[in-house]
């Protein structure tokens, strides 16, 4: 038997591929879809059969690019009428060998979601493993937001109902393998865990240890974020998107050619840390390090306007490229051809953005008068406490949110650790705000120190 997790990190995404006697299947693929060639390939498999457990909304799908490559099938649930593949119902088994992959619907997170109950029929009817896309994951129950205010309710009886009567009952040793993992922002709070089991989960899930009514209460008052790129990726994850057929290696733009694409209106993306930023960074560049951008670039960045990567030294770029990806970002003008250091060197124009400690920033509030912005998601604003007088918007909707911003008082802001208050920054320098200072060391640095947290 032929078994292996492929995990995309930044999306906390897992996708697999199984197989037997020569033929595999390819569960929820990435669209840099090379990985399960290769391990196909390596094995003497051939992709027969590639299944999509529901249309997800953040990241871009690999089924099409896949089988434009190997010729297999595709298969979706039947409850939303997708442009390419065959439906599948209830109770459809598909044959490898001595396995089966039997198809359960599963509604709740999306209306056409599917299950597979992977079994091996040499060792008798039991369940083996359960493919259960992003219906139940570790410690998490999948988020049931996503048709709005007036259907909450119903969504949330429908994946309870959809995890008790049909994922429950298969047996508490049936290995779990959900498509995503901790820091996926289609559950509210998995646990890091690769797998579980359903015995686990029945036991230690505390959305299952609520019971029904009290997990439809909590749905109906639960409140997500849901970043504005997830509308791209739901339209071409079910209608289909633009096949790449390699991962695109981006030109090297040199300082003419990024001078032009400025003057036409780029996204001038700056992926280093939030120290390189602040002292010297092109002006107008949207701050977002390496390792944020699967997290932050659906927020920012739009899809009808080409992307230019400024970097120091242009390293491991195929994983930024990756990301951005996976995200549906094409858009992909170039990166600069020496980096940020040849922008200096060719006399270019500099911004910059002031940074304090926290020990300075406690001194300037007992002192001054400034806007003190809390720029952290509600979850670690609710869990760890806040500055006392902050005032919170999360970074990712601060874009849309500028005008609450005072422009005739100093803005200091403060996150984590200082990456988001990089991104904040960049943002509100680009709506023009006069005086923005990011605190290093953020709500990490202020805790460490021993300053007073509200709560």
């Amino acid at each position: 038997m032929l078994f292996e997790r492929i995990m995309a990190r930044g999306i906390s995404h897992n996708s697999y591929i199984i197989g037997a006697v020569g033929k595999a299947v390819v569960i929820d693929p990435r669209r840099d879809c090379e990985i399960y060639l290769e391990i196909a390939r390596k094995n003497n498999y051939a992709i027969t059969h590639i299944f999509e457990t529901h249309r997800n909304e953040d990241y871009v799908t690999g089924s099409l690019e896949l089988q434009t490559r190997c010729g297999a099938e595709i298969f979706h649930g039947t409850a939303m009428n997708f442009s390419y593949g065959k439906p599948v119902h209830e109770g459809d088994i598909f044959n490898f060998g001595p396995l089966s992959l039997t198809i359960l619907e599963t509604p709740g997170h999306t209306e056409e979601s599917i299950t597979l109950v992977l079994r091996d029929q040499d060792a008798g009817d039991t369940a083996c493993m359960v493919f259960c896309g992003d219906t139940l994951f570790s410690g998490d129950i999948a988020r049931t937001d996503f048709f709005g205010e007036a259907q909450k309710e119903e969504m949330a009886a429908k994946i309870y109902d959809s995890i008790a009567q049909k994922i429950l009952p298969l047996g508490d040793g049936a290995i779990l393998c959900p498509a995503h993992g901790a820091g996926s922002i289609c559950g509210g709070d998995i646990t890091d865990h690769p797998f579980s089991t359903i015995g686990y989960e029945r036991a230690t899930n505390p959305h299952l240890l609520a019971g029904k009514d009290r997990f439809i209460e909590q749905r109906k008052t639960e409140s997500l974020y849901i970043p504005p790129y997830f509308r791209q990726m739901e339209h071409y994850n079910k209608e289909g998107a633009p096949l790449l057929h390699h991962l695109p290696i981006p030109h090297p733009a040199s300082i003419t050619e990024a001078r032009n694409l400025m003057a036409t209106g780029c996204q001038i993306l700056d992926i280093r840390g939030p120290t390189a930023f602040a002292a010297g960074h092109i002006p107008g560049s949207i701050s977002i390090w390496r390792e944020g951008i699967s997290a932050f670039a659906g927020w920012i960045l739009s899809y009808d306007r080409p992307i230019l990567i400024i970097d120091d030294f242009n390293q491991d770029i195929d994983d930024v490229v990756q990301q951005l990806i996976r995200l549906g970002y094409d858009n992909i003008a170039g990166i600069l051809n020496g980096g940020f250091p040849a922008w200096t060197r060719a006399a270019g124009n500099i911004g910059t953005v002031q940074t304090c400690s926290v020990w300075q920033l406690k001194d300037i509030l007992a002192t001054e008068h400034v806007f003190l912005l809390d720029v952290r998601d509600s979850k670690n604003r609710n869990n760890y406490g806040y500055i006392t007088g902050s005032h919170h918007i999360y970074a990712g909707e601060l874009a849309g949110r500028v005008t609450e911003i005072p422009r005739d008082i100093p803005v200091y802001i403060y996150c984590d650790s200082g990456y988001k208050g990089s991104l904040a920054a960049s943002i509100l320098a680009l709506h023009d705000y006069p005086a923005i200072t990011n605190v290093l060391g953020g709500m990490t640095g202020w805790i460490n120190a021993g300053f007073t947290i509200n709560h």
